[in-house]
């Protein structure tokens, strides 16, 4: 668990850091511009054509989505506290124990949030656990919690500086007996090659920072925080112990990088340069290339017969219909990256389609190379949708079912924060249009 030394965030936490993130760009110091022409040079090197009616104002749309994700460099979290610290009596004096403003633990539970990883800066969810004992005889607004732990959550963040710097500041702010501090971390896999299939798609993992009472790890207080986590899978003994992180959160950091192209490793930079980066600050020398490696995954091709060896299709006939039945292939995992906000999107495809009976259905690893080959490019997921569907149909005779289930990034990291959410498309060609009793069965048979 992590503990919290001297006052390194004073400065910081009562001035913020000299940025402004409005919605309207044009008002904050953030060059957006600079932003702009960077992602345009991001997207030529992945051999898109950047005038394309879909991409075309992905650039202004990266550049606001990065200014409303790092908006708490210009947030004081000393601010947010101060305002909103209300007198609240403890226990009477003939009675012993302790509740109220005086010693009685206030823990807030199953605060979502996401920030972005400074090694990668791909966004990683995060949900926060964080308490105090009050002293003095004072309470926090529960609100502010949640909005102090914000603050640091929209910077460049890793697990443990993140949970030390809301510890921090809630502890100077609140100058309670002590805060506690538990997050769990969830970060996206970057996958060493496109055809991947035994590819794990994200890795978790367990942090705490703790203050006065807390900074002990091994302090009785930390029994009640856990006993009131304990319904949310939450294992003490799995907590990573300050400075052993590395090895096992940000998957970037373990994967090689071969030649990289210089020109969007250049454009990484000047990004986060307009952020108010500094690219040569230790944590971040390596994040351009690592972003790069990240994007080239998603490299423009459209030559699905030279890179699969669809040569020709393996339909044998009509089906007879009187005697024909549904096969299923479900759970086939993809990745991809939205092409208006260059933020990862994640799920299953679900495929379904005709056979004779005694007929052998279509091989499951080539199906899942279909869905992976057009997963991994800027996409939409209506167009993936499609695409997997109009390529299958030849090869079963034109009678299929996609459905495709999948969380957006987009969704959650900036704007409207919908944790949760979850986006299902589907395509629906030849039989499959007009029966619909095979269309139901089909689609009641996919798991919950």
């Amino acid at each position: 668990m992590g503990h919290l030394g001297q006052n390194i965030l004073n400065y910081e936490l009562e001035n913020g850091v000299n940025m402004c993130c409005d919605e309207d760009c044009s008002k904050n110091e953030i060059n957006t511009t600079l932003i702009q022409y960077a992602v345009k040079d991001l997207l030529t090197g992945l051999g898109e054509d950047i005038n394309r009616e879909g991409i075309i104002k992905t650039p202004l749309r990266v550049a606001k989505a990065l200014c409303d994700g790092t908006r708490g460099y210009s947030q004081s979290a000393k601010e947010i506290v101060e305002g909103a610290l209300f007198p609240e009596a403890g226990v009477d004096n003939t009675k012993v124990g302790h509740a109220g403003g005086v010693g009685g633990l206030v823990i807030v539970r199953d605060l979502e949030f996401y920030s972005y990883c400074e090694s990668c800066m791909l966004p990683f969810y995060f949900k926060c656990h964080v308490g105090y004992v009050p002293s003095g005889q004072r309470v926090l607004g529960l609100s502010k919690l949640s909005r102090v732990t914000n603050v640091f959550a929209k910077r460049l963040q890793e697990p443990q500086r993140l949970a030390d710097e809301v510890c921090f500041a809630l502890h100077q702010g609140i100058e309670p007996a002590g805060v506690a501090v538990v997050l769990q971390c969830t970060h996206i896999n970057i996958p060493d090659t496109v055809f991947d299939t035994n590819h794990k798609g994200l890795v978790e993992t367990l942090v705490s920072s703790g203050s006065g009472v807390f900074e002990n790890k091994d302090a009785d207080m930390w029994g009640d925080v856990f006993g009131l986590l304990k319904f949310r899978g939450i294992d003490k003994d799995k907590v990573h112990v300050k400075g052993s992180l590395d090895q096992y959160w940000c998957p970037s950091l373990s994967s090689k990088i071969g030649e990289i192209n210089p020109i969007m490793v250049t454009a990484v930079s000047s990004i986060l340069k307009s952020l108010g980066e500094d690219p040569t600050r230790k944590e971040l020398v390596g994040t351009p290339s690592r972003y790069v490696k990240w994007l080239m995954n998603f490299q423009y091709c459209s030559d699905i017969d030279g890179k699969l060896k669809l040569n020709g299709s393996p339909w044998s006939g009509e089906v007879n219909f009187d005697e024909k039945e549904v096969h299923s292939e479900l759970n086939l995992p993809f990745w991809s990256q939205c092409e208006h906000h260059l933020l990862p999107f994640h799920g299953v495809v679900h495929i379904g389609y005709f056979i004779s009976k005694g007929c052998h259905p279509i091989e499951k690893s080539l199906l899942q190379s279909i869905v992976l080959f057009y997963g991994f490019k800027l996409q939409v997921q209506e167009r993936l949708t499609k695409q997997i569907a109009e390529t299958i149909s030849p090869l079963i005779g034109g009678n299929v079912i996609v459905v495709v289930e999948a969380s957006h990034t987009c969704m959650v990291s900036r704007g409207i924060e919908k944790f949760g959410s979850n986006t299902a498309t589907i395509a629906v060609l030849g039989r499959f249009s007009i029966d619909l009793a095979a269309k139901t069965a089909f689609l009641e048979s996919i798991p919950k």
